[in-house]
C-alpha cells in the first residue's frame, strides 16, 4: 500500500527545517534547496508545498505565531493574578531554547519584511496579535483591581509591548547578561509600577 503522508505534519517539518537554516546560517541561506536538504526532502518535494521562498518564509513565521498562541491558550492559569499575567507574557520572551529559536526567527523575519512588501502584511498581523494579547493583560489586571483605573490603557499597552520586545531583543543578543529570571523581574517591576498600592505576593 502507498505510504500515507500527513501533509500538515510535512509542512511543519519543512518550517522547522527553515528555522534551523535561518538561525544557523542566516536568512539568505534559507533557499528551497538548503531547506529541502535540512528537511531530508528533494527540492521538488518541498516545492509541492511551497512554490516560492516567500511562501515558505510566511508559513514558517506563521507557525511561530501559532505556537506562541497555542501555548498561551493551553495553560491552566492558577495562582496570584500578577504571576498568572507574567506567565502569559513570558510566552513571547526567549525564556528557553524553544522560545529563543522562535524569537530569532521572528526577528529575522521582521527585518526581511521591511524590504519585502509581500511579507509585510503577515508581520503586521503578528504585531497586532501581540499588541492585542498585551492589552488583554492590562485590561484584566485593571478589572481585577490590581492596576489603577486612572491609567491610559492604550498608552500602557504600547509601553508594555515595547518593553517586552526590548527585553526579548536584549536577551537574544546578550543571553549571558539577561537571564529568564531577570527578564521576569523587569516585566514584573513595570507591572508593579502600575498597581493601586496593594501588595501582590508570589
Amino acid at each position: 500500500m502507498p505510504k500515507i503522508v500527513d501533509h500538515e505534519q510535512r509542512k511543519i517539518l519543512i518550517a522547522e527545517a527553515t528555522w534551523t537554516v535561518i538561525t544557523r546560517d542566516g536568512l539568505e541561506k534559507a533557499t528551497v534547496r538548503e531547506v529541502a536538504q535540512e528537511a531530508g526532502l528533494s527540492p521538488g518535494a518541498l516545492r509541492h508545498y511551497f512554490s516560492t521562498q516567500n511562501e515558505l518564509l510566511a508559513y514558517s513565521m506563521k507557525l511561530v505565531s501559532d505556537r506562541v498562541k497555542k501555548r498561551a491558550e493551553s495553560k491552566n492559569y492558577e495562582g496570584p493574578r500578577l504571576e498568572v499575567m507574567l506567565e502569559l507574557l513570558s510566552e513571547a520572551l526567549p525564556m528557553d531554547d524553544e522560545r529563543r529559536i522562535e524569537m530569532e526567527v521572528w526577528l529575522i523575519f521582521s527585518s526581511r519584511s521591511l524590504v519585502d512588501k509581500k511579507l509585510h502584511s503577515l508581520s503586521q498581523k503578528v504585531f497586532t496579535e501581540m499588541r492585542h494579547a498585551v492589552r488583554l493583560v492590562i485590561d484584566r489586571l485593571t478589572q481585577l483591581g490590581f492596576i489603577r483605573n486612572s491609567i491610559d490603557p492604550e498608552l500602557e499597552t504600547r509601553k508594555l509591548h515595547a518593553l517586552i520586545d526590548g527585553v526579548g531583543l536584549h536577551a537574544l543578543l546578550h543571553p549571558d547578561m539577561l537571564t529568564a529570571q531577570e527578564m521576569t523581574k523587569i516585566i514584573k517591576s513595570h507591572l508593579l509600577s502600575l498597581c493601586n498600592g496593594e501588595e501582590e505576593h508570589a
